[in-house]
């Protein structure tokens, strides 16, 4: 077993220690009738070592001390437990003369668990990710002592709220946003200084798109989506300038120009050109580096609706092709073997031009079910039900891409009544614990609701926190964002504070853990009526509250299906330690993602999407449902009637299988998770038995989107622990 340390290193568990701390503790008492005896502490020691072990994870020291507190006390030794007590508030007394030092030290050596599988997409070894990283411990830290109220740091800590990216708090950044694409090829940009005119050829073009997106990745902390329709127009600028070249050929060559031949020869040269510019985008995504130590997080948005007329239409098409060929060939590793990148994410709309076999474009539809089979990618976006949902002030509904990990902008409308998504941007998240709002109540729901608005309104205050440390904030900080086309076109020195109002860009308030808080409250499932009705009830009135906020202070808050991550297992563990072990709620390492049915319930693909997109529904400020399946790349058929299915049902939804490769022994099928000897998950080949993660290549679908450096302790358990739905 092994214990977590207070600046995040990882140790094996020694109850000798234990047994030290409480003798001390003993010793300490001057009236030797109050003090233990030798077989009581003995007893708490191995007490106390059974409880450890059966957390099923690796414990921190503070719940151990909570754990021989309550040991102590439990014997009687009540001046014993109070010399334990002050001995331990003295130590963290001095512990607070500096709170950084030696987590920056334990992230240099690389020895902090905790830390290392926050971000399954970074790898910690490396030096950029570690300067992140230590920035990220000195930011955390500014933001506790001055920055953020105590009873919000308070509550963040004992995992009653998450305040998302504490990290990068200090530096007045925001969370996601959809570049502006278009505006910045059309129209020019600015890059490091150096004017960036409008490109004359398609390749050209994805060249530019690919240095604006690690731009903007380095001036912000969430991910980015860009529109592949955006790239569209200078497929025929490319075009128009490969027919002249190809008839000033022919002409040095032939008497007489075939038009036809001249045409077939363009068209084969167009697509040779469409086919470099989506490579470029593909390895340049994936081999630039952020500032931040990891490739853009950038999602790539497949919409033929997009396209401004036929022709454009057609080109997209190709494009749309190209990007789906080559996400299916994968991309190769050190050893030369094609395996699955974790970006760019790749979305893919659902429509009437290509849902249906008559289709024009259902060839497009089975190359991405194709490529879902063995990549896992694309997402897909029904429009049909989009328009249902996303309706503008107007009444008119419209379909358009998520940010990278599922948030999604409400619709809006500009001043001349143009819908608007590109440019804009989200300004951060505050994710409330329906868990442990739940087991604070007892189950009497009167104490529940009146717990829930109390942690609601301490949301409230968070995120208006975020708000206000994006206030004032200049152009000049990130000139790419604010002066040069990917969210505005500000003058120097202009504030961005217009464009924190009126529904521009949005604030979202997170949930998490709703299955295992129906579940405690009501008795019953997600999926049986009582829980299905209560979790909708719980919803709506989220997204009351939010409402209320919006008109009080026109500021744009949406309610988000949190896509946890690292914060899963932080929010099990702090749930294990204020209420113990409750079967059904707190015996797992992770609580669930949003309004997800849980990992271990037995249930179909189409129940699944069908009752999830109830709830999808009232998750206006982004949400996304997913169905586990096994490996499909022989059943492509099956694969298209979910496909079918999201289209008739639910707004957005995937497929998630594995892609996995182990380079010591070739085996390209499951790794497999399994425990060792002191309890921890770990990754192991089936074939070879390898379970060195610097000799595999993991994919895993886990909050939305792909991760590829593996994960903490909790989330793993809840890959391990995920049932098949197809």
């Amino acid at each position: 077993m092994k214990i977590i340390k207070r600046n995040g290193q990882e140790m094996v568990f020694d109850n000798g220690k234990i047994h030290n701390a409480i003798f001390k503790a003993n010793n300490s008492i001057d009236d030797i009738t109050k003090r233990l005896t030798d077989e009581q502490i003995d007893l708490i020691t191995d007490e106390v070592s059974k409880e450890c072990n059966s957390m099923g994870r690796a414990v921190g020291v503070e719940e151990i001390q909570d754990f021989v507190e309550k040991a102590i006390m439990k014997q009687g030794a009540y001046d014993v437990a109070k010399n334990y007590i002050t001995y331990r508030y003295i130590r963290q007394l001095a512990r607070q003369v500096n709170t950084t030092d030696k987590q920056i030290f334990s992230l240099i050596d690389c020895q902090n668990e905790e830390v290392k599988q926050e971000n399954s997409n970074k790898n910690p070894t490396i030096n950029s990710v570690q300067r992140d990283y230590m920035a990220g411990e000195v930011s955390k830290d500014l933001t506790k002592r001055f920055l953020l109220p105590e009873k919000i740091w308070n509550a963040h800590s004992e995992g009653l709220i998450h305040f998302h990216d504490a990290d990068y708090f200090a530096q007045r950044m925001h969370n996601c946003d959809l570049v502006n694409l278009e505006d910045m090829l059309q129209n020019g940009t600015v890059i490091s200084n150096t004017l960036i005119e409008k490109p004359h050829s398609f390749s050209t073009a994805c060249n530019i798109a690919t240095q604006i997106v690690a731009q903007v990745a380095s001036s912000q902390y969430g991910g980015q989506s860009i529109s592949l329709a955006h790239l569209a127009p200078f497929v025929d600028v490319s075009r128009q300038k490969i027919k002249k070249d190809v008839m000033q050929e022919l002409m040095e060559v032939c008497d007489v120009v075939d038009m036809k031949k001249v045409d077939e020869i363009t068209e084969r040269r167009v697509r040779q050109e469409i086919n470099r510019g989506v490579q470029t985008i593909q390895y340049q995504v994936i081999t630039l580096m952020t500032t931040n130590g990891q490739a853009p997080f950038v999602t790539e948005f497949l919409y033929l609706g997009e396209a401004k007329n036929e022709r454009e239409r057609e080109d997209l098409a190709l494009i749309i092709e190209e990007t789906l060929k080559q996400r299916y060939d994968g991309v190769k590793n050190e050893k030369g073997v094609a395996i699955t990148p974790a970006f760019p994410k790749i979305i893919y709309v659902l429509e009437e031009s290509n849902i249906h076999p008559e289709s024009k474009y259902y060839y497009l539809t089975e190359l991405a079910a194709k490529c879902t089979a063995k990549r896992l990618v694309p997402d897909y976006i029904s429009e049909k039900k989009m328009l249902e949902l996303k309706v503008d002030k107007l009444g008119h509904g419209h379909c358009y891409t998520c940010m990278g990990c599922r948030s999604f902008l409400t619709p809006y409308v500009d001043e001349n009544g143009n819908p608007k998504y590109y440019g804009r941007f989200n300004q951060g998240v505050v994710t409330i614990n329906l868990v442990d709002v739940a087991l604070s109540s007892h189950k009497n729901l009167k104490d529940f609701w009146k717990i829930f608005d109390e942690r609601l309104e301490l949301c409230h205050e968070a995120l208006r926190n975020r708000h206000e440390r994006l206030k004032g904030t200049t152009s000049d900080v990130a000139p790419i964002l604010w002066q040069h086309g990917a969210l505005a076109r500000l003058k120097p020195g202009e504030k961005i504070d217009k464009l924190l109002y009126g529904g521009y860009s949005t604030i979202s308030l997170g949930y998490a853990g709703l299955w295992e808080m129906v579940y405690y409250m009501t008795g019953s499932k997600l999926t049986e009526p009582e829980g299905k009705e209560f979790g909708l009830e719980v919803m709506r009135k989220l997204n009351e509250y939010t409402k209320k906020w919006k008109t009080a202070e026109n500021i744009d808050y949406s309610l988000y299906g949190t896509p946890l991550e690292s914060t899963t297992y932080k929010f099990a563990k702090c749930l294990q330690r204020r209420f113990g072990i409750i079967e059904g709620v707190t015996d797992k390492n992770y609580i669930t993602n949003s309004y997800h049915v849980h990992v271990t319930e037995p249930i179909d693909a189409f129940s699944k999407l069908k009752l999830e997109s109830e709830f999808q529904a009232l998750s206006p400020g982004g949400a996304i449902s997913y169905v586990e399946v096994p490996n499909m790349q022989d059943n492509i058929e099956a694969v298209l009637q979910v496909i079918k299915y999201i289209y008739d049902h639910i707004m957005y939804a995937e497929l998630n299988t594995k892609s996995d490769y182990c380079q010591v022994c070739g085996y390209d099928g499951e790794i497999k998770i399994v425990e060792d000897k002191d309890g921890k998950l770990i990754w192991e080949c089936p074939n070879c038995h390898n379970r060195d993660q610097t000799k595999m290549n993991v994919a895993r679908r886990t909050c939305g989107y792909i991760g590829s450096q593996f994960w903490n302790q909790g989330r793993t358990a809840e890959i391990r622990d995920r049932v098949l739905h197809l």
